[in-house]
């Protein structure tokens, strides 16, 4: 075990400014306001904290089929609140987004010049398949002075300019960027614009696979600034240098019909403002009149600022509201399916009223991180049509969970003479290992006549058409459901914790042998044990689902190594005479099938647990972590006070290894007053 030895000093060790919240030195997201600030910028070891962990998940279809897609534009209060911390908040009601298997696109907006997404964003992003765009704007006066001083000069000014956004994207790991000049170019200017988009293209085609350069409809080819609301020979020369563009919003039904016909109309994302501001079709809760029509004509959609339902309407009700703006859209939104193993998910949303391990709450507060939002299920909601069959809802509620911050409810009834009730949870498009692992963990919160069970449905390997960028699945290729039938214990090494559930939950484990197919769905069957004459209603607690390829046994991770900290900050508060430490954590470990670490500590004040039982700082995303304000105990006078760090990896397939697998590292540490002699 590593030790290091700190002596207690008032000087300051200086953080960057741009890296660190002043107040409370924690790591944050930024942005770049100027030109300047972009080419001063280089990375520093300061700069890892903002680095994307996950790569970005398959899936089918991709992004790259030729059909119409769907883009959210992310412009939440001027951006960079509560989501620029890192680590995390206390943030009680926060913005999330968790709709992410209906879209293909999410640019993070913000009026900064160069709106860099915050980590948490792209990490949630990837995780469900999604790419992430930064922001490139300029406006007003301002904004034209900037344009002119690198579009009006040499191809070497603007091409200085690519390159750091390019190095920019690569370094921070998003997928791109979306531009948006508002502001009259010169005709010098406006002439290199199509030339820098070109440029800028080729670059991040070149350095980031599946790199993306959107246009925004603003000025035209004479520089003059007028939204256009559609593509036209006005503003096509800038089109035909990007991936695609993103109208503006006025738009009515003869712009879209003037563009159906369009060879690359897919690459044509209409715009959608879901403040329905000014003359627009739809908006608010009847934006899916704005997506019929636009659907109607073969053409993509960006829909720009969903926030509208949380800054609009009443926070309380956020997730109510976020589930009905979303389910209004469902019959003009593709579900896009998982293509990879392992799935495992708590349906964690990425905040909650507490944390949860084990079904056990570990944290008696809010917290907020988009970081730790897991893979999504399919939200539904069926009514029985003509009195037949039954009905099931599904949403994510914060009340209970087994792991993060909550936990996905199915709510349903079984009519009388209504055998059972199937509730699709994933949509699938994975080559089927040998051997298939399947967990579940849930709870029944008020019915003991109901059976739960899981369904999986495959499809013949030769009717997937894999190969094909722009095929997909329909939806009458026939399926084969496999009911399946749970066995008698536990078919992997489990912790006692895992082995012996509280507080009602329940586990079950199924083990499918498959060959020459693809996994096409994972559903939820409810069933009534015994027939009653009166409706059955009744309220299951998923926990979590793990689907793994168990071809091939488990492997725990390995443990942490490197184990090193620094920036090391001591605060003594006189009034309180209470010594405080802050310091990073840094590690070694392979990312790859890595869910997260969770940061423990042990040794530090009488008011937490014995020294015996370490004390769960927090979760980590990446082999960092900045431990804040940490409480710890003078050191006695002929003593050293010593502090143990613990970082535990937890792997996606849901594995957690024990203590000794553990990384360790020990501050010892000693008042600058014992050190003389």
């Amino acid at each position: 075990m590593k030790v290091y030895k700190e002596v207690i000093r008032d000087d300051i060790v200086p953080l960057s400014a741009r890296h660190h919240d002043k107040n409370t030195s924690e790591p944050i997201s930024f942005f770049l306001s100027n030109l300047e600030e972009l080419f001063s910028w280089k990375p520093t070891n300061q700069d890892a904290f903002n680095v994307a962990v996950v790569p970005i998940a398959k899936r089918h279809p991709p992004i790259e089929s030729q059909r119409p897609k769907t883009l959210v534009c992310h412009d939440m209060m001027g951006g960079y609140q509560d989501d620029r911390f890192i680590q995390g908040s206390g943030a009680q009601q926060p913005y999330i987004f968790y709709h992410w298997q209906h879209i293909d696109i999410f640019v993070y907006f913000s009026h900064r010049m160069f709106s860099l997404p915050p980590v948490c964003w792209t990490n949630a992003a990837h995780k469900n398949g999604v790419c992430v765009l930064g922001t490139f704007i300029t406006e007003w006066e301002d904004g034209a002075k900037t344009c002119e001083s690198f579009l009006a000069g040499e191809e070497s000014t603007y091409h200085a300019v690519a390159d750091q956004m390019v190095r920019l994207a690569e370094y921070y790991k998003f997928d791109g960027w979306f531009i948006n000049i508002e502001n009259v170019l010169s005709p010098v200017a406006v002439s290199n614009l199509p030339l820098f988009l070109s440029y800028l293209k080729e670059q991040l085609h070149e350095r980031i696979p599946g790199g993306m350069v959107l246009w925004y409809d603003s000025v035209i080819h004479e520089g003059e600034l007028k939204w256009q609301n559609e593509l036209n020979d006005k503003n096509r020369n800038f089109f035909d240098s990007c991936d695609g563009i993103f109208t503006n919003y006025n738009w009515m039904e003869d712009h879209l019909q003037r563009m159906e016909e369009d060879p690359r109309r897919t690459d044509i994302y209409v715009g959608v403002d879901i403040f329905a501001r000014g003359e627009v079709v739809g908006g608010k809760f009847d934006t899916v009149k704005s997506l019929q029509m636009i659907r109607q004509y073969g053409l993509s959609a960006a829909l720009f600022a969903p926030g509208w339902v949380y800054e609009c309407l009443e926070k309380e009700q956020f997730l109510q509201n976020q589930d009905k703006f979303w389910s209004l859209l469902d019959s003009q939104l593709l579900i896009h399916s998982l293509c990879t193993l392992p799935i495992c998910s708590s349906f964690c949303l990425g905040y909650g009223k507490k944390r949860y391990s084990f079904g056990e709450g570990e944290d008696s507060g809010p917290w907020f991180n988009l970081s730790a939002q897991e893979v999504q299920p399919i939200f539904s909601e069926i009514q029985p049509k003509a009195g037949e069959g039954g009905r099931v809802k599904s949403l994510i509620c914060q009340e209970d969970a087994w792991h993060g911050g909550g936990s996905l409810v199915i709510e349903a009834s079984l009519p009388s003479g209504i055998e059972g009730v199937t509730i699709r949870l994933f949509s699938l498009h994975v080559p089927a290992p040998p051997k298939l692992l399947l967990a579940l963990v849930y709870k029944m919160e008020n019915s003991s006549n109901v059976a739960v069970s899981l369904e999986l449905s495959t499809q013949d390997a030769k009717s997937c058409n894999v190969n094909k960028v722009d095929s997909i699945t329909p939806l009458s290729v026939e399926s084969t459901v496999h009911p399946l039938q749970p066995l008698a214990k536990p078919p992997l090494p489990v912790t006692d914790t895992q082995l012996n559930p509280k507080h009602g939950w329940e586990q079950r484990y199924y083990v499918v042998h498959l060959s020459d197919c693809y996994l096409n769905s994972l559903s939820m069957r409810f069933s009534q044990l015994t027939p009653k004459e009166q409706e059955e209603t009744f309220t299951c607690r998923i926990g979590e689902i793990r689907i793994l390829d168990f071809s091939h046994p488990p492997l725990l991770p390995a443990q942490p190594t490197d184990l090193s900290l620094s920036h090391v900050r001591w605060l003594h508060n006189e009034e309180a005479n209470q010594l405080f430490v802050s310091l990073t954590l840094h590690w070694s470990h392979s990312m790859e099938n890595i869910r997260h670490f969770r940061v423990f500590c042990r040794g530090v004040t009488c008011r937490l647990p014995p020294p015996s039982r370490p004390h769960l700082l927090g979760l980590a995303h990446a082999c960092m972590y900045r431990v804040v304000d940490l409480e710890v105990p003078d050191p006695c006078p002929s003593s050293h006070g010593q502090i143990e760090f613990a970082i535990q990896p937890v792997s996606n397939k849901g594995y957690e290894p024990v203590p000794p697998l553990w990384g360790q590292l020990v501050l010892d540490y000693v008042k600058e007053t014992q050190t003389e002699v």
